[in-house]
């Protein structure tokens, strides 16, 4: 039996409609995941399972079977795109468990090819996130990572996602921070600016960025803040400039191991949704303690927000 028929649902099932912002990420997504020669090199898959490892685990993929221990599971990744950060997250683990991915874009179908190709079982719906069929208190865990911030709305998301949560489940989460002054306004600016082109003509755009963040890092140049400028949210410290500039000014991505086009894909991401919000730790907390959940884990980064939240019974 497998998650679809565990919760008495019809496959390939299609949410109501949806606003013209969340239209407009559902596509962005769609045509992101769709390349998959952007993120399915070694050198991606291991910078990105590292991460997840240590944002939800603290680095001790243990904490998954504690998880995941106690009988066969119901796992719902919400917003699941390709698969990419479940298959990276729990991997082999999946297979003793009843897996249901869904997404609002098309990406759902490249999941389901990925799956498929790794004969790995997982079940996938094609659904808005606040509406989905399944019943309350019937999930042991949902994972969502970086999808609640795409929506028209992080907090009613987290909340009626919440909802399905069982009694002793736990729901792990992350959402963008917010950052800088500046680099809040130039996020704003460029995704605004994107808005009327096509996904090819807005991935197009930004590779000029993105090669500019390849210069700033490869000339590894350092540079020292003095002292903390709270008006323009930045701190002091000694930080390379292409991370300077990342964390205060634009985010122009760059890892020296990625290739153009892969830096260019994370780039897209940030930039291209028009549904994409940042939060605060006080807002994450404070949602958290309304749905009556127990914070076993947050990490806060100038990235974004992990947490782990379980809800008691």
């Amino acid at each position: 039996m497998g998650a679809i028929e565990r919760l008495g649902l019809q496959d390939r099932v299609c949410g109501s409609e949806v606003s013209a912002a969340q239209a407009q990420t559902e596509e962005a997504f769609g045509y992101k995941w769709a390349k998959r020669d952007t993120y399915e090199s070694a050198a991606v898959q291991d910078a990105s399972r590292n991460w997840l490892l240590e944002r939800y685990c603290g680095g001790d993929p243990s904490v998954l079977d504690l998880w995941l221990s106690g009988g066969r599971k119901l796992i719902l990744d919400a917003g699941c795109g390709a698969g990419h950060s479940a298959l990276l997250l729990f991997g082999e683990r999946l297979r003793a468990h009843d897996y249901l991915g869904v997404d609002i874009s098309s990406a759902v179908e490249v999941a389901r090819r990925r799956f498929a190709e790794r004969n790995i079982p997982g079940d996938f719906l094609r659904h808005d996130l606040l509406t989905l069929p399944i019943p309350d208190g019937s999930v042991d865990l949902i994972f969502s990572e970086g999808v609640l911030h795409h929506t028209d709305d992080t907090e009613s998301a987290m909340k009626a996602l919440a909802r399905k949560v069982r009694p002793g489940g736990r729901f792990a989460f992350y959402v963008y921070a917010k950052k800088a002054v500046i680099r809040e306004f130039t996020d704003d600016h460029v995704r605004q600016a994107l808005k009327t082109l096509s996904d090819d003509e807005a991935w197009r755009a930004l590779e000029p960025l993105t090669k500019l963040g390849i210069a700033l890092g490869r000339l590894k140049a350092i540079i020292e803040v003095p002292e903390d400028i709270p008006f323009l949210g930045i701190k002091k410290g000694t930080l390379d400039l292409q991370r300077f500039f990342y964390w205060n000014v634009c985010k122009l991505y760059y890892r020296p191991e990625l290739t153009l086009d892969e830096m260019n894909h994370v780039n897209f991401d940030w930039f291209r949704p028009l549904n994409s919000h940042r939060h605060t730790q006080e807002q994450i907390e404070r949602w958290v303690a309304q749905v009556g959940f127990v914070m076993e884990r947050l990490q806060v980064e100038e990235a974004g927000i992990t947490a782990v939240a379980r809800r008691p019974g």
